[in-house]
């Protein structure tokens, strides 16, 4: 039995059949398990035999051990289940017991109640026969003229002395004076120990303020409470507060200061903080305050404008910011609004025509700026055009003369400023700044609205309009030479000014009127200032007349007959003639200008505009020459470098007409015979047969009746 219980209980882990055999194969000789021993089938099957005998007695054991723990566990409940019974049935009387103990002590409670009532009931009407005793024996010393009552006499009584004379002041006052009682207590009755005891209890409440005693100072107003000089005991508070409070240059800072320090102190003493707390508040603001922003703004009213409005922004912004950081106390349910009124009163009389000196200041300025400017610049302004964009575009279609009148030499002048520009957008952005501070909500669009009308009228119509009338003027005619064109640099620097403009436009005209109504005026305003400077910009496209007429001053100087006709056919050096060059060059340094002085749209309707004068002007330049054979091939490496010129528009158009121009001049050179092949190719197939023939006329071998014979 031990062999079994050394092979079953070995280890932790569960029991495995198959498991248990093999280690009792392995530990038994001849078993077969271990190498180097013969197996013995007989002493293997021996010591299984035993080892089942061992395990049927170990079974049994361990059966009648289970019986016996069972027996045990079925007496054991048995013992239990009779104990729980018991208990329960001990529950149950002491269950019965508290039931009866609670009946009993519902019954005293209400018994005692019931005493304590009548008690109550002899004992309230006991009290007050011995206060009126009391009062009676006081209101006989009154009558006698001799207070010899210790309350009256010790000044450390002078909290229940105050409580005796506001009940006798009370009692007095109820009394009819035509009665003997009513006549004899008019003592009583008069202001004259009641307002010294007053007098006395505020002195008092005084004296412990400056000693810093909150305990004495609670106790004192918690008796002034009942007397009319109560109020006077809060005045007195507020201005001790103040005593020492504004010795700094910041007097919203210190305000602040205070009423945090305040804040803290008032709870301990007053039985209303939130109302002792408010009326410091506006008796800061009615004195302190109101003092201080009037001495601030009425030094600069009449006199600098612009240091009036920048001391109202400042004021009212550090007023606001203060009210602020009050809003973090108790003063009462609306304290939003009280302390609303409190800003309201002290600038009421600078809100309400602050919009006039806002646009007078606004109007002098900004005309300052640009007086001065034009001053530096030793120029007169001349009076430009007026009328709407109708009237501008009548002048457009018809190109009559512009309003300035005959052509203008500006010295490459273009009259507009970078710093002129900042400076009045700083200006109006400063003025939307205080608009959005200062005006009532309900004005804030409108005042807005006239703010911006200021920077249209100076930025957008007296600098840049005037400056594109100017650079319209100064634009020469289509046949001067070495013409200057400082339109170009005009619309540059106009295009950068607007999108300046259009910046501030976005940024801080539109959070203020973005849900009024005046939010469509603007945008439509905005428009109109566009429009009428997209159709300047359009009567500005005779500029490419000066474009063209100085590449027909190039083309007649430096082109010569003898560039597609030279005397030696043979002796040809050059890729392409001198005049091409030098119009190529020109062209790129316009359209690079061009591309620079403009942005979107414009750039490609100006370039295709240019385009296509450049290709008629070649057109027409070519067709005023005879060519021979090394002359066309010449004049093919010509338009060649006008088509490279051409790609640098990058316009579709524009390369087409170049690629056509230049299949027409392989005219000049391809062999008699092949002309009608020519002709009938992709390029020159839809073009009309006279353009096609005024080409080939400008051969020299053209009266050949061979060429003619082959093109009709």
């Amino acid at each position: 039995v031990a062999h079994c219980n050394e092979f079953f209980f070995c280890g932790q882990e569960p029991f495995v059949a198959d498991e248990y055999i093999e280690r009792l194969a392995w530990r038994t000789p001849g078993g077969g398990s271990r190498g180097g021993e013969a197996f013995d089938p007989k002493r293997l099957l021996e010591e299984f035999v035993n080892h089942i005998q061992e395990l049927q007695v170990m079974d049994e054991r361990i059966q009648r051990k289970v019986e016996k723990l069972e027996q045990q566990c079925q007496k054991e409940a048995k013992e239990f289940a009779k104990k729980v019974q018991e208990l329960q049935k001990s529950n149950q009387v002491a269950f019965q017991h508290f039931q009866e103990l609670d009946e009993h002590i519902s019954y005293v409670a209400t018994k005692v109640c019931h005493l304590g009532d009548q008690l109550e009931g002899v004992n309230t009407p006991r009290q007050r026969a011995v206060e009126a005793q009391k009062l009676m024996k006081y209101f006989n010393e009154f009558l006698d003229g001799e207070l010899k009552s210790d309350v009256f006499t010790n000044s450390e009584k002078i909290k229940e002395a105050a409580d005796i004379i506001q009940k006798l002041h009370l009692i007095a006052q109820e009394l009819p004076f035509d009665s003997l009682m009513g006549f004899c207590c008019y003592p009583l009755s008069s202001p004259g120990k009641y307002h010294d005891l007053e007098c006395q209890l505020i002195q008092e409440f005084t004296s412990a303020q400056r000693r810093g005693e909150i305990s004495r100072m609670r106790e004192v107003a918690a008796v002034l409470l009942h007397f009319k000089g109560y109020s006077h005991c809060v005045d007195v508070y507020i201005k001790q507060c103040q005593e020492g409070a504004f010795l700094r240059n910041d007097v919203f800072e210190d305000a602040a200061i205070l009423c945090q320090r305040v804040n803290k102190q008032v709870g301990e003493i007053f039985s209303n903080p939130e109302t002792v707390l408010a009326k410091l508040i506006q008796n800061i603001f009615e004195v302190k305050l109101q003092s201080y922003v009037k001495d601030q703004l009425e030094e600069h009213r009449k006199s600098d404008a612009e240091q009036y409005l920048k001391n109202l922004y400042d004021l009212y912004t550090r007023t606001t910011n203060l009210s602020s950081k009050l809003m973090e106390f108790n003063l009462g349910t609306d304290k939003q609004t009280f302390l609303s009124k409190l800003i309201k009163a002290i600038f009421i009389s600078y809100l309400e025509n602050y919009i006039e000196v806002e646009i007078g200041y606004l109007k002098s300025r900004s005309a300052m700026i640009l007086q001065r400017y034009y001053d530096s610049k030793n120029h007169q302004k001349r009076s430009i055009g007026t009328g709407g964009i109708q009237d501008l575009k009548e002048r457009l279609r018809q190109r009559t003369n512009l309003p300035l009148g005959p052509s203008i030499d500006t010295h490459g002048e273009t009259f507009l400023s970078q710093e002129v520009v900042v400076n009045l957008l700083q200006e109006t952005k400063q003025a939307f700044e205080r608009c959005h501070r200062l005006s009532d909500p309900s004005d804030l669009p409108k005042n807005a609205f006239r703010i911006f009308s200021m920077l249209v009228e100076f930025l957008c119509t007296e600098h840049i309009d005037y400056a594109l009338e100017t650079g319209l003027a100064g634009i020469p005619s289509s046949d001067s030479k070495n013409a200057n064109l400082y339109f170009l640099d005009v619309v540059h620097q106009a295009n950068t000014i607007f999108h300046l403009f259009d910046k501030q436009f976005n940024d801080h005209l539109m959070p203020l009127i973005s849900s009024s109504p005046k939010l469509s005026e603007c945008l439509q305003k905005k428009k109109d200032i566009i429009e009428q400077m997209e159709v300047k910009l359009d009567m500005g496209i005779d500029t490419l007349n000066c474009m063209i007429g100085q590449m027909k001053h190039i083309l007649a100087a430096e082109q010569k007959k003898t560039d597609f006709k030279p005397e030696d056919e043979n002796n040809v050096l050059i890729q392409y003639t001198n005049a091409c060059v030098k119009v190529c060059g020109y062209v790129r340094k316009q359209v690079e200008k061009i591309r620079n002085s403009m942005d979107g749209k414009n750039v490609d309707t100006v370039l295709m505009e240019l385009g296509v004068r450049f290709h008629r002007l070649i057109y027409e330049h070519l067709q005023q020459y005879s060519y021979s054979c090394m002359g066309g091939m010449l004049a093919i490496c010509d338009v060649a470098e006008y088509r490279k010129c051409a790609k640098d528009f990058k316009i579709a158009l524009v390369l087409q007409l170049f690629d056509t121009l230049h299949a027409l001049c392989n005219l000049l050179v391809v062999a008699p015979d092949n002309l009608k092949q020519v002709c009938s190719g992709e390029q020159l197939a839809n073009l009309d047969k006279n353009i096609l023939h005024s080409f080939v006329q400008l051969r020299v071998d053209y009266r050949s009746a061979r060429l003619a014979r082959h093109f009709s």
